[in-house]
């Protein structure tokens, strides 16, 4: 599907959707206990590949009418699978279920997309070498397909901490459910460190201990996952909040403002975007207690982000700093090249077509705004959601239409995207 955007003035209250982090690690926990009821959970593209690998764990995950959905786990030993662990483009899916097949009296063999065979899962791979088992990728190039054969039983294991905080979420997930626990140490500093309180916040609410230490994290084994009523609530997603966040900030009508609703505080790291959209000069209030933001458009100042622990803020960040005036500088990108696509070359290439002039550089990405001018142009959603909807905010601004190609990758985080948009005042087509 490809959406043609005109530019269009803003007004009225947009929902977050779930969180897409706090979903898989609910659904996979919730696969590692008995029987549990995860209530508000994003059933997207992604989502929906970590809920068949617990299916194929020998699990059982059922959308009901209300959207929550009942899950049947495995209670902590899952099952060698009976087929392919197809991860569809879910990077995360790969990562946790890696981890989780390692525990598996048997060989488990898992894939994905072209776009999620190209990231790097050697580290992971290793990890469980480490532990006794056996994992590796069929080309020997430390991408998918890869080949997991377990069990694990635990002990000490090193990592580096600058690839994929994944790595260190699914070795704890996994370890609490060995005999003797998982002791990751970092061989580097941490990057997206906000996701692995994430995943301890999670954890913690499914009667899981684990914890840092000094020179990395600690699950001790022998745990049972369960929650204390049997349900799990999944809270509002900030990296999704971003869209419509900067999208106020950028074209809210004149005397008129966007209201987010579902914005309740909480671990993600993607809070930040409520402080950087404020630091470029919108008029934004949040209501945490609410859990509500309200954002006005107004000229906006480049700024520099460090974006060490939020890489997936960088494409908002990116179009926000292509409406300011002055230079918006993302420093500390590196591992955000490492998504489902490199987002830093992705960014600067599509908004290149629409007139944004940028610098780049391996760790960093500078966006130009007082010497840019926002056209309308076809552009590349590449097969990445987050690249489709920061390139659809572009166009709203932009002189001209802009068609985004590919947009309907939007449903693997924020699948009623376009729709929100439309509820919002936008005008635009699918073709």
């Amino acid at each position: 599907m490809n959406v043609t955007i005109t530019p269009s003035s803003l007004e009225g209250e947009a929902r977050a959707p779930p969180s897409k982090s706090y979903t898989h690690r609910a659904i996979l926990a919730a696969g590692y206990a008995s029987e549990t009821t995860v209530r508000d959970a994003l059933w997207s593209a992604d989502t929906q590949a970590t809920a068949r690998a617990v299916e194929l764990f020998g699990g059982s995950v059922e959308r009901r009418a209300d959207a929550s959905l009942a899950v049947e786990g495995f209670d902590g030993r899952p099952s060698v699978p009976a087929d392919v662990i197809d991860c569809d483009n879910s990077g995360t899916t790969m990562r946790l279920v890696t981890a989780a097949a390692a525990l598996a009296d048997g060989t488990s063999v898992l894939t994905g997309d072209e776009s999620l065979r190209s990231r790097p899962q050697g580290p992971l791979l290793e990890a469980v070498g480490d532990l006794d088992g056996e994992a590796f990728s069929t080309r020997d190039n430390g991408q998918a397909p890869l080949v997991v054969t377990g069990p694990i039983s635990g002990g000490e294991v090193a990592i580096p901490g600058d690839v994929s905080s994944q790595y260190i979420t699914a070795l704890l997930m996994a370890g609490a459910v060995t005999e003797e626990g998982v002791d990751v140490v970092l061989e580097t500093e941490l990057k997206s460190a906000p996701y692995v309180d994430i995943t301890l916040e999670v954890l913690a609410d499914f009667g899981v201990e684990a914890r840092k230490t000094g020179d990395g994290f600690s699950v001790e084994g022998g745990q049972s996952y369960g929650t204390t009523n049997g349900e799990y609530a999944v809270p509002g997603d900030f990296s999704s909040i971003s869209y419509p966040l900067a999208a106020g900030a950028i074209a809210a009508a004149d005397g008129g403002s966007v209201r987010i609703t579902g914005a309740n505080p909480s671990a993600q790291g993607d809070t930040a975007i409520v402080d950087i959209v404020d630091r470029m000069g919108a008029d934004v209030t949040w209501d945490r207690d609410a859990g509500t933001i309200d954002v006005s458009s107004a000229p906006l100042s480049g700024i520099e982000v460090d974006v060490e622990d939020t890489p997936d803020l960088l494409p908002t960040i990116a179009t926000l700093g292509a409406v300011a005036d002055g230079d918006t500088r993302i420093t500390n990108a590196e591992h955000v090249r490492y998504k489902e696509t490199d987002r830093v070359s992705a960014m600067a290439e599509e908004l290149g077509k629409m007139g944004v002039e940028t610098t780049e550089e391996r760790d960093s990405l500078t966006v130009h705004g007082s010497d840019s001018t926002l056209s309308g142009a076809t552009v590349r959603g590449r097969h990445d959601h987050r690249i489709i909807m920061s390139l659809a905010l572009a166009g709203l601004v932009a002189e001209g239409e802009t068609t985004v190609e590919g947009a309907d990758h939007v449903d693997v985080s924020f699948p009623g995207f376009f729709e929100m948009l439309e509820d919002l005042g936008v005008a635009l087509e699918r073709t």
